[in-house]
């Protein structure tokens, strides 16, 4: 089955069209979650800043929530789509798809993974702060990360384009 991105303003259109059973929402504090109807609790709503270090007055990931996630994410059983979902489409939901696809495919080498990532999208930026934390809640010793690295930052960034492309990566990997 499918993992999906796409930013906030497609996010219902996607989740019906697609026939998604669960949503992931990453949006800042005061942005409203969409209201997905068909999937009842299996809306995960995270209220976090897209940011990779911390800053006063901002509420970044932390490793509570990046629990919450990989919580999440796990109890998809991938008989249909999964929806992720930032404001843009490029940074928290990218990170959040790709820590997915690992926590969904253990013994696959991360820059598999990243290299499908960066194939699905162009302007994928994946925020290094979630990677990170879920590398190390994964026990992936810094394979995330480096993969992520190793990929680069998409382009054109954001405020560019304002929003990326909804896109799909498979969430089985052969070994």
């Amino acid at each position: 089955m499918t993992i999906i991105v796409c930013p906030l303003s497609r996010a219902p259109d996607v989740a019906r069209s697609r026939n998604v059973s669960h949503v992931v929402s990453l949006l800042d504090p005061d942005t409203p979650f969409p209201v997905i109807q068909h999937v009842g609790d299996r809306h995960l709503r995270l209220e976090v800043h897209d940011i990779e270090e911390d800053e006063e007055g901002m509420d970044p990931l932390c490793a509570t929530r990046t629990k919450h996630i990989l919580d999440f994410v796990s109890g998809w059983d991938r008989s249909q789509p999964i929806l992720i979902h930032c404001y843009a489409g490029i940074s928290r939901s990218t990170a959040t798809a790709f820590i997915t696809a690992c926590a969904h495919n253990p013994s696959i080498d991360e820059r598999v993974i990243a290299d499908a990532l960066r194939e699905a999208s162009p302007t994928a930026t994946p925020n290094r702060r979630f990677v990170a934390l879920a590398d190390a809640a994964l026990s992936r010793n810094g394979r995330m990360s480096a993969a992520i690295e190793a990929i680069g930052p998409g382009y054109p960034r954001w405020p560019d384009i304002r929003e990326a492309e909804s896109f799909s990566i498979r969430s089985q990997f052969a070994a």
